[in-house]
């Protein structure tokens, strides 16, 4: 495990997404998120399990 913190380009670069959709998600709670000093930042553990939540989801075995 590891205790990576990462910003939101650096979580837009990773899911291949745009900045928009990233802080969009973090607001409405749709993605693990949280605030330092008014920036969304992201756990690495967090947003890995996160990915693998939603391929579980896309196969339909929640």
């Amino acid at each position: 495990m590891t205790d990576e913190i990462l910003t939101l380009p650096e979580v837009a670069q990773l899911l291949k997404v745009a900045e928009k959709t990233v802080y969009t998600m973090a607001q409405k709670g749709a993605l693990p998120a949280f605030k330092v000093g008014g920036q969304w930042r992201f756990k690495r553990d967090d947003i890995d399990a996160w990915i693998e939540r939603q391929k579980l989801e896309a196969k339909g075995t929640k």
